[in-house]
């Protein structure tokens, strides 16, 4: 069973979820061979209907103390940019397939840029809500390269780059 992890964190991005609970986007993962999406949405307002099918299963939750479990079982992990410096680099490391995807009301961050640097390296893909539908049928899974584990000082390095603290 493949599954689709959607994480926001414990901010809300509310575009986001209804962007991917809507009706084309449920297509577009079961047209891809995803039979379960599971959203973790924080403190958000949409709030979809969970549900399950002979063919497809939708979990919604706010919150869980880990999201380990999740991320374990995703074949594919969605997340906003404001998780990039965590989760991102936490997914990446597990080797899972990610999408980050940008905030627009938000677009004066840091985390747009790390997205930015990952996905210039061929870690990650990005784009942001209106972009996404179109992200997940073209974007080709095989063409990421594995993020190299265990170099956080380079990774601190390059994050104080990157905020300013350091030239």
């Amino acid at each position: 069973m493949k599954c689709v992890f959607v994480t926001v964190g414990t901010t809300s991005f509310d575009e986001l979820v209804a962007r991917v609970s809507a009706e084309e986007s449920l297509h577009i993962f079961k047209s891809l061979g995803y039979s379960r999406l599971t959203l973790q949405i924080g403190r958000g307002t949409v709030v979809p209907e969970s549900f399950c099918t002979e063919s497809f299963t939708l979990d919604v939750y706010r919150y869980k103390d880990s999201l380990q479990e999740d991320l374990q079982r995703a074949d594919l992990v969605i997340s906003h940019a404001g998780r990039c410096a965590g989760s991102c680099l936490e997914t990446l490391e597990k080797g899972k397939p990610l999408v980050v995807v940008v905030n627009e009301k938000l677009m004066n961050n840091h985390q747009l840029e790390l997205a930015k640097q990952l996905h210039k390296e061929g870690h990650l893909f990005y784009c942001t809500c209106s972009t996404l539908p179109g992200l997940l049928q073209s974007m080709d899974l095989s063409t990421l390269k594995c993020y190299p584990p265990g170099q956080p000082e380079k990774f601190s390095a390059f994050l104080d780059k990157v905020v300013g603290l350091q030239k």
